[in-house]
């Protein structure tokens, strides 16, 4: 008998856009949601949204590693479980899963909502750091723990294939935020600090509805909650977890060291690049909605023993990414004053957002294939060259970004500039992995 022939590219699209669609339209509201945010802390003045822009890297960074990075992990392991027909394991890593998230919301909420006017403070200035300290207290000490658990027990569902029940779920909580953020930045008059206390609210009732969606075995099984606790499990998450974990505080270092370095030309440049930062980020969950088809099918496939199907299911998944993030890209590059002034009355501080996203924009493609390829990588567990990407993310961006910046003499434009190569060279790098010497049994 003949080897069954391998699915054609289309085939391939077919599974991945079946997959990726419910996500993609969550990834919108998402975006939205994000979009509506960045809004709403520009009308409570200058100095909400400096401090605003200097809570971003780390409230993107939970998202990232709750949802990306540890939920790709468990994404990766539930995947690659049931890929090779073990159930049961896939059953028991749901209560390691939940362990974990609570470990990690925990470590945000004491971190970051304990003094978090020193902490801000030291990297964007006392003005910035003063008005996002309450702000970050809501949105840390009461959003931390639900936003993990939520965000892990979505990544169940995903691991399981239920990519359009875990967006049904998760939809709720998109569409109910901005709205929530309004009432009570405005009409309730808490100012920043209504955007944290919206976030955990939406987040507390979105967590209740996915762990019941969970337990009632929407992931294609029924969790195991009462199994033994055991290190082979943990590992399973956590040694493609830790490292996704790692490169999400490497990327979102770069965004904190740069807003640092740009920090020294005033709260206008402070709150310009997290206009930038944001449609920057505003990539992920476009990435990640492509992203988390490309773990779970890996992640199948390599438990599967397939590499060869595994490859080709990265490639199309990425090149598909880098259409629509390019797209965006191009848009934001063409009318960068539009955008800018979409965000900002402040006209100081949308010239210098104009000049940042007219670099910028250009390497969003660039950006949107590199996540892509990184989300495939979760479900391959070849994690080596996404962080050899991250490094060069880091050196451009900062390192190379102020000898353009101060020894040269380019300002402003030179840090824009090392952002642009940063972005582009990870995925670059994140790419070249995908080949047949790295991914392989």
């Amino acid at each position: 008998m003949s080897a069954p022939l391998p699915p054609s590219t289309a085939t391939l699209l077919r599974r991945i856009g079946a997959l990726a669609t419910p996500t993609l339209l969550l990834a919108a509201l998402q975006a939205f949601a994000q979009l509506f945010e960045t809004w709403l802390a520009a009308r409570q003045g200058t100095a909400a949204l400096a401090g605003w822009a200097v809570v971003l890297p780390f409230a993107l960074l939970m998202q990232q590693m709750s949802t990306g990075a540890m939920g790709g992990g468990v994404v990766s392991a539930i995947a690659r479980a049931l890929g090779a027909k073990r159930d049961g394991e896939a059953s028991a890593l749901v209560l390691h899963a939940l362990l974990i998230a609570t470990m990690g919301g925990l470590i945000f909420a004491l971190g970051l909502a304990i003094a978090p006017s020193a902490i801000l403070g030291a990297i964007a200035g006392p003005e910035a750091g003063g008005a996002a300290a309450l702000y970050a207290m809501w949105l840390f000490g009461a959003g931390a723990v639900p936003a993990w658990m939520a965000n892990t027990l979505a990544s169940v569902l995903r691991g399981g294939g239920r990519h359009a029940l875990a967006a049904r779920v998760m939809a709720f909580a998109w569409v109910a935020l901005p709205p929530l953020s309004w009432a009570c930045a405005e009409p309730l008059g808490m100012g920043l600090a209504g955007i944290g206390v919206a976030f955990a609210g939406v987040f507390w009732l979105a967590s209740v509805a996915m762990l019941v969606t969970v337990l009632r075995g929407g992931a294609g099984f029924l969790p195991n909650l009462r199994t033994p606790i055991t290190g082979a499990l943990f590992t399973r998450i956590l040694s493609v977890g830790l490292i996704a974990c790692a490169l999400a505080t490497i990327a979102n270092l770069t965004t904190v060291l740069v807003t640092a370095q740009i920090a020294v030309h005033g709260a206008a440049a402070v709150a310009a690049y997290g206009i930038s930062a944001r449609l920057e980020f505003l990539m992920i969950p476009i990435a990640f909605g492509i992203g988390s088809a490309l773990t779970a099918l890996v992640g199948r496939s390599v438990g599967a023993g397939d590499w060869a199907t595994a490859r080709r299911i990265a490639w199309a998944g990425g090149l598909a990414a880098l259409a629509v993030a390019g797209s965006v890209g191009i848009f934001v590059a063409l009318a960068p004053g539009l955008v800018a002034n979409a965000f900002t009355r402040d006209a100081e501080v949308a010239a210098i957002a104009t000049r940042a996203l007219a670099i910028i924009g250009p390497a969003l493609g660039g950006f949107g294939l590199g996540m892509a390829m990184y989300f495939a990588a979760l479900g391959a567990g070849r994690m080596g060259w996404p962080i050899v990407a991250a490094l060069a993310r880091i050196t451009l961006a900062v390192g190379f970004g102020w000898v353009l910046a101060v020894p040269l003499g380019m300002g402003l434009e030179g840090h824009f500039i090392g952002v642009a190569l940063g972005i582009t060279a990870y995925g670059v790098f994140t790419s070249v992995a995908v080949r047949p010497s790295v991914w392989r049994a």
